[in-house]
């Protein structure tokens, strides 16, 4: 059956079930609850890379039963965003789930997860979101509002015991940490590495937007933080981040941030603190804007 046709009902898809109603997930994972078994959910906007699959591989390895959600969020996305052109394929994206060992896809419609009437927003303050993308002059706050409400809302629906996010999101890491810490919600939030193409660049969906060209000056990012990170320990701070905007700069790369982060409450910082330091770059490359970052312990 071509995936188009799955609308508003459960269906098979070799090994994975295809969930598109909260109730019906709900209803699919209650048998799992009651014998207390555990539930990882690995959230996503679909069009999978390697990225994904090492969170879905990792919950597979872990949890008894794996839900994997595919959900191009509306609300993370602002004015003149790439909403209406972020790549989808959701036929190869079950493919690949059921591949990685996923038992649940849910998907529903925006309609369902924000229906008509629908007020409440989740937000989280103590300085994280209004610095790096949170920033009112780049993203803007109310992107990670976006994140942290719709997360809320797949956390409740789920109620996994574990969910899993990349650390190429690094900031959206911190601030779902934080909501879960604040709200008390039963989970642990378990965060892998940023996975990454042979040459360094980290694996995004937004990659699909660069032609060649484009592509072998976005490694710069990753070039730029390697030499951060090589130079952070004897040099400093100050000269780690002059070193990765020279690098930046010899690919044509303006940075949109570049910044040195305490990477837990995401304060800036100048010079070691004994704490891991978060060193976070976002550049727009052609059609694509992207992000990285190194985690470094001085």
């Amino acid at each position: 059956m071509d995936l188009v046709e799955l609308v508003d009902s459960s269906h098979a898809t070799g090994d994975v079930k295809f969930l598109r109603a909260k109730d019906e997930l709900r209803a699919a994972l209650a048998p799992m609850r009651r014998e207390g078994s555990s539930i990882g959910l690995v959230p996503t906007m679909g069009y999978l890379h390697d990225g994904h699959l090492s969170l879905l591989r990792a919950a597979r390895a872990e949890c008894d039963l794996v839900v994997m959600s595919l959900f191009v969020n509306p609300t993370q996305f602002g004015p003149g965003e790439d909403l209406d052109r972020y790549p989808r394929d959701e036929e190869r994206d079950l493919r690949l789930a059921a591949e990685a060992g996923v038992d649940i896809v849910y998907a529903p419609p925006v309609e369902d997860v924000y229906p008509e009437g629908f007020a409440t927003q989740v937000e989280v303050g103590g300085g994280l979101t209004d610095v790096l993308d949170g920033d009112p002059a780049r993203r803007g706050p109310g992107h990670f509002r976006g994140v942290t409400t719709v997360v809320a809302k797949l956390l409740n629906t789920v109620g996994p015991k574990v969910a899993y996010f990349g650390q190429k999101d690094a900031q959206q890491v911190a601030v779902i940490r934080r909501m879960v810490r604040d709200l008390d919600i039963p989970v642990r939030i378990e965060v892998l590495a940023t996975v990454r193409e042979a040459d360094g660049l980290a694996m995004s969906s937004r990659n699909a937007y660069l032609d060649p060209g484009e592509r072998e000056r976005a490694t710069a990012l990753s070039r730029a933080l390697r030499a951060a990170e090589a130079t952070a320990g004897s040099e400093g701070l100050a000269a780690a981040l002059a070193t990765a905007r020279a690098e930046l700069r010899a690919a044509g790369i303006e940075p949109e941030y570049l910044e040195a982060r305490d990477a837990e409450n995401l304060n800036p910082v100048a010079e070691s603190n004994g704490r891991p330091v978060l060193i976070a770059v976002a550049a727009q490359v052609g059609g694509a804007r992207l992000i990285d970052n190194v985690l470094i312990q001085l």
